[in-house]
């Protein structure tokens, strides 16, 4: 038996981890990506293709083999050969976006441990390297009290100022946007067009199996709307994927009320575990994102390393002028154009 089987994207079992889905394969493909499903024993690998000039293109996998590393470790070198045979020609890479915990210690050193040899640190990320893994047990006094105490004041607070939240549906999306646009601007991030975050919810909306349950929830005072976050439940996971604040009002603490109803509303659907998707690496005041760093852990749980993305070079000649391209690149738009 081959070690990697292809499927159709459509036909990848349906898991936990909604970055390696059916769903997920279908939604990149509607952005230029070209999705590649297989099955490494019976775990789900999906590598998603984006064509670049020349007629090379790069391969990327979102979160590949998580819980599997065990698995993948035993096999890598077979799995490594079965890549580039799969894929001979004018492919220039396979990015890994790592899921597993550092546990504190140097990525590279990990990887060794692992037995995940030949892989070269990415020039970039693409998914957060960190992040905050918050468990969804307990009654909601217990949830409330395994939470820093700036926190469960700001949520209460929030309640006591007469914050609203409710649940919204899709067509709620364009007001959603222009508040993310609010928050774009302020916090100087790049975001997709708005037809981005549209077919995230008609993908999920027309497909009978393998989507994520998609929900927009908003936090309002006297018909303003101060905040609207998306979260996406799937599986035993729910994960916080967008979120949205207003300049106005924001001493009632409308984001905190969003999250805690989003957390009890993920327990509530069953889910286990709650992402809030992305934090700075380190507890730093002079991080341009500590806020969120701060914003974030307060709701407890456990800070999350990752060892990031990480590249398999399949083109010897090519990757390096790809690597040192892209790193001009995100020189550019990250230092020289914000400033």
């Amino acid at each position: 038996m081959p070690l990697l089987r292809p499927v159709p994207p459509e036909k990848l079992p349906v898991g936990d981890n909604m970055l390696q889905s059916p769903f997920w394969a279908v939604f990149k493909s509607r952005f230029g990506w070209q999705p590649h499903a297989f099955l490494f024993g019976e775990a789900p690998l999906l590598l998603l293709e984006r064509k670049l000039p020349g007629g090379y293109s790069l391969l990327y996998a979102p979160h590949p083999f998580d819980p599997d590393r065990e698995a993948l470790s035993g096999a890598w070198g077979g799995f490594c050969d079965a890549l580039k045979t799969l894929f001979p020609r004018k492919r220039i890479c396979v990015r890994f976006d790592l899921p597993w915990d550092i546990d504190g210690k140097p990525a590279g050193t990990m990887l060794d441990t692992w037995g995940l040899n030949g892989l070269v640190k990415a020039s970039m990320d693409i998914q957060p390297p960190s992040t905050v893994i918050v468990p969804l047990e307990g009654t909601e006094e217990e949830q409330l009290a395994a939470m820093k105490g700036k926190t469960r004041y700001n949520i209460r607070l929030a309640f006591r100022k007469g914050v609203e939240t409710r649940l919204e549906g899709p067509e709620f999306i364009g007001a959603w946007y222009e508040l993310y646009r609010e928050t774009a601007a302020r916090d100087r991030i790049s975001i997709h067009s708005p037809d981005y975050y549209r077919q995230l919810f008609l993908t999920a909306e027309r497909m009978d199996t393998g989507a994520p349950d998609l929900r927009i929830i908003t936090a309002s005072h006297e018909g303003d709307l101060l905040a609207s976050i998306i979260v996406g439940l799937y599986g035993s996971r729910a994960t916080y994927l967008y979120g949205a604040s207003s300049n106005n009002k924001r001493n009632l603490m409308a984001s905190y009320a969003a999250q805690w109803t989003a957390l009890k509303l993920a327990r509530d659907e069953g889910c286990g575990t709650y992402d809030l998707f992305g934090i700075p690496p380190a507890d730093d005041p002079g991080h341009p994102m500590h806020g969120l760093y701060r914003f974030k852990t307060g709701f407890g749980g456990k800070v999350l390393h990752r060892p990031g993305a990480w590249d398999l070079p399949l083109s010897g000649i090519v990757y390096p002028l790809y690597r040192r391209a892209e790193y001009l690149r995100n020189y550019y738009f990250k230092k020289l154009k914000k400033r």
